[in-house]
């Protein structure tokens, strides 16, 4: 039913969604907002009447506002089939899934047992091992799986807690039992979408979320990070412990969740890269230098934390990190090593393990579970397929393949006796499980109240004196039309989860507190070493790519014209054009012969949308937009939306002006002046709308050296090549120095060496001349961290320390200006030396390592 169909008549009256606008849950299924006889459950009635007149009409509205929220939040999911694509926007039920006071209770206690137990088996597994010994556990569970780390046994992490936050994903039977399906241990994920759900959905319901009296989140997350930062107290000594958040990067899937929960918890944000291990500790990569790191709150898998050690080919993870782990100089949440406890077959013997730990049966049972690996269990279930789900008992390796978990229901009679072979064939591979059918949670589609099946993700939270906390929420994910799986990957939805209580609600904020003026003027944004190096080539990267559509158009305009050039000029283009990647090696110089001129013409315009080598319009464009997405966090929306259109504008107008395999260079020009005026805007945006921190004086020096080297080199092929004997090759270096207007106000048309020289070397009012450039590069050098800073201007002399006028434009025997050749080689060598040196002092911290190595 839809709105079309049902005219609202601004009733208040929930009845009239149970019985005119709801539609009716598939049978055998928990029906979350109806009771068996069809009237609305007490929660939900309460609900429905805290909405605002209109009445159930409002929930477009308030739908429509939800998703401008999360759109206007930059909130994504990423999904890793999606290659190339651009991230996905979270999707976000505009109703809450609700769980009374009464039922939280039994579940706190079933959650919190349960994160109990599965600390107790991490610490038994990783120590005396009785659990294996007496058989509780049978040792190829543990010992067969590739989440038990055999290069951490015997080892406890600083600390003492293995586990700070486990997350369990549990559903409701038909009968409203609820079981546990599976279990989170390694990087649990959802708890940051969870936050975001919550803050978007309170703000549409105020009135019900406050009368209702939903319980608050924000003691949960300050629980998890001040378990760790207590526990790594004793490794900061005097200081207090810094804490990071790990993240996989910007193409993890939950990249969002990583970023918005570091903000939220106030701390940083850092990929395996930033990370340095140091004699057994682990520093995070400043341009400041190392500073040290005493607990880490990790959202990476265990195989990819330490190279070294692990999953070799791993560029996300730390090396030495298992050393500094073992060492306990260290604190990680959660410590590595835990993910044999995410096998579905450990649930059939958990148990029997909670009888002989905690001394009680679970009070949240697990659904019936069955490891093939143990003849028994696969007589019992091997021929009873059909209303059972098949799961791999441990995750994809290259020896053993996982696969996706399997519905007997869903196969046919072959399927399921091919099945049965291959579990025959490798019974270890295979746990078999009971299969639930999901209770059905309302969600508003197309102006109607439609049933789709959920599953909640809940957290416990370790207090790391022994004591566990279930944090009042947690992830609601929400299926499509499918009865049988929830998975956002299937593009399922997700719903805020209301946990009520009768208690006092708890009032603790995480939203930042008043600022007295001592914090203001001792706060000081951390810039991370990769965050500075990607700034860094961002500026590099813009102004070469700037450089190559100025002589991409001075190129093409110059072979289009009717006037024959000079041949030096034709010589220093075609030289020009192949250093800088616009035509290929091998490609006829222009110089050659009015055909020559014509292939090289072709060639250029060719290769203008080909990214090859490490050079080329297409190539910078694609590296500036990749440093970029590694720093999204730094840049506006706009920035980041330029910055793609940018150089998607571009490869589409290069097919167009190649249609048909005709090459038009109008149409190229008009390609190349666009983008030129795109980059112009990019120039804008990281100018004047980038904070200022060490950072941005990065991104600019940056720019500056690439100017000072790329121009000095042009300059000096231009000479080399005798172009300044015509005034073809006067306009030609200035048009590559973008400074024909300035000397024709200055000089109008003189042809003379001394005034080019003045204005593009010696002036420093010209912004594009050498001296003026190396000036403002000096000047941010100046402001960042000073310990070495000073030693790299000698890499590139001082404009004061430069040649007079006379001497650079005096020739020598052989009729060249050798002294102006001889500076503009200083400065071109002086930006290449000056870029590694400062790539070792503030990214890869050379020094730093050097100097730890010598105490």
């Amino acid at each position: 039913m839809t709105q079309a169909s049902f005219q609202f008549d601004g009733s208040l009256d929930p009845e009239v969604v149970a019985s005119r606008v709801a539609l009716p849950p598939r049978p055998g299924h928990f029906d979350e907002l109806r009771e068996p006889d069809g009237s609305l459950r007490a929660p939900w009635r309460q609900f429905f009447r805290h909405l605002e007149s209109p009445g159930f009409a409002d929930l477009a509205r308030r739908r429509a506002a939800s998703e401008r929220r999360v759109r206007d939040d930059g909130v994504t999911y990423n999904v890793y089939s999606d290659a190339g694509a651009s991230p996905r926007p979270w999707s976000l039920g505009l109703l809450p899934f609700i769980i009374t006071a009464s039922e939280w209770s039994r579940l706190e206690q079933g959650i919190t047992q349960r994160a109990a137990l599965m600390s107790a088996v991490m610490h038994d597994v990783y120590g005396p091992r009785r659990l294996l010994a007496d058989g509780l556990l049978p040792p190829a569970l543990v010992l067969g799986n590739p989440g038990y780390l055999r290069s951490l046994a015997g080892s406890v992490p600083a600390g003492g807690v293995f586990l700070h936050i486990v997350a369990f994903d549990l559903a409701r039977a038909d009968d409203g039992s609820w079981w546990v399906v599976s279990q989170r241990t390694q990087a649990p994920s959802g708890i940051g979408y969870a936050l975001q759900n919550r803050l978007v959905t309170r703000q549409l319901f105020p009135e019900a979320f406050r009368e209702m009296r939903v319980q608050h989140l924000a003691t949960s997350y300050r629980r998890l990070l001040d378990t760790a930062v207590r526990h790594a107290e004793p490794l900061a000594g005097r200081s207090y412990p810094r804490a990071a958040l790990l993240t996989p990067g910007p193409y993890s899937e939950t990249y969002f969740e990583h970023a918005y929960l570091a903000r939220y918890l106030g701390v940083p944000l850092v990929e395996g890269s930033d990370l340095t291990v140091r004699d057994d500790r682990v520093f995070l990569k400043t341009l400041h230098g190392l500073e040290a790191v005493h607990a880490i709150l990790r959202r990476l898998d265990d195989d990819y934390c330490d190279p070294l050690e692990l999953k070799p080919d791993s560029a996300l993870g730390v090396p030495a990190l298992l050393q500094s782990i073992r060492a306990g100089r260290v604190v990680v949440a959660n410590a590595l090593g835990s993910g044999f406890l995410e096998s579905p077959a450990l649930n059939g013997f958990l148990p029997e393990i909670a009888r002989r730990i905690l001394g009680g049966d679970l009070s949240l049972p697990s659904l019936p579970s069955w490891w093939c690996g143990e003849r028994a269990a696969l007589d019992e279930v091997g021929e009873r397929l059909d209303d059972k789900v098949i799961k791999p008992t441990y995750p994809h390796t290259a020896y053993r393949p996982a696969f996706e978990p399997l519905i007997g229901a869903e196969l046919g009679v072959e399927a399921r006796a091919r099945l049965r072979a291959r579990i025959e064939a490798d019974p270890d591979a295979f746990t078999v499980q009971a299969f639930l059918p999901l209770s059905q949670a309302p969600t508003w589609e197309d102006g109607a109240i439609v049933p789709r099946s959920a599953m909640v993700r809940v957290y416990a939270i370790a207090d790391g004196h022994g004591s566990w906390h279930a944090m009042p929420g947690g992830l609601t994910r929400v299926a499509t039309r499918d009865t049988r799986v929830v998975s956002m990957q299937r593009g399922g939805s997700s719903a805020d989860t209301w946990v009520l209580t009768e208690e006092t609600v708890d009032g603790f904020s995480m939203l930042p507190q008043p600022l007295a003026a001592q914090d203001i003027a001792a706060q000081r944004r951390i810039v991370t070493s990769r965050a500075a190096e990607n700034l860094y080539w961002m500026g590099r990267y813009a102004e070469r790519a700037e450089f190559s559509v100025r002589l991409a158009r001075a190129i093409i305009s110059r072979l289009g014209d009717d006037e024959d050039d000079a041949p030096a000029v034709l010589e220093a283009m075609g030289r020009l054009a192949v250093g800088h990647g616009l035509v290929p090696e091998g490609v006829p110089s222009p110089a050659r012969s009015p055909h020559g001129a014509v292939v090289f013409e072709r060639a250029l315009q060719a290769e203008l949308s080909v990214a090859h080598g490490v050079s080329g319009v297409d190539f910078n464009l694609a590296a500036l937009t990749r440093a970029a997405s590694q720093i999204r966090e730094r840049m506006s929306t706009e920035h980041w939306r330029l910055l793609l259109d940018t150089a998607n504008g571009f490869r589409e107008g290069c097919a167009r002006a190649r249609a048909e395999g005709e090459y038009s260079a109008d149409e190229m020009l008009n390609v190349l002046a666009r983008l030129a005026v795109q980059l112009a805007a990019i120039t804008g945006a990281q100018t004047d709308r980038m904070t200022r921190d060490d950072g941005w004086r990065l991104l600019a020096i940056g720019r500056h050296i690439e100017r000072v080297g790329s121009l000095a080199q042009v300059l000096r092929a231009l000479l080399r090549c005798g172009v300044f004997a015509s005034e073809q090759g006067f306009e030609l270096a200035l048009e590559l120095f973008d400074s024909t207007i300035t000397y024709r106000a200055m000089y109008q048309n003189r042809v003379e060496l001394p005034p080019l020289v003045d204005l593009l070397v010696i002036s420093t009012e010209n912004p594009r001349g050498l001296a003026a450039v190396v000036q403002r590069m000096q000047r941010e050098m100046r402001r960042l961290p000073a310990d070495p800073t000073r030693a790299l201007f000698a890499l590139i002399p001082e404009p004061q320390t430069w040649p007079p006028l006379a001497e650079l434009c005096a020739e020598d025997a052989d009729g060249r200006p050798a002294a102006l050749d001889a500076l503009l080689a200083r400065l071109h060598e002086g930006a290449d030396r000056l870029s590694d040196a400062l790539g070792e002092r503030f990214f890869a911290h050379a020094a730093d390592r050097l100097r730890m190595l010598s105490v």
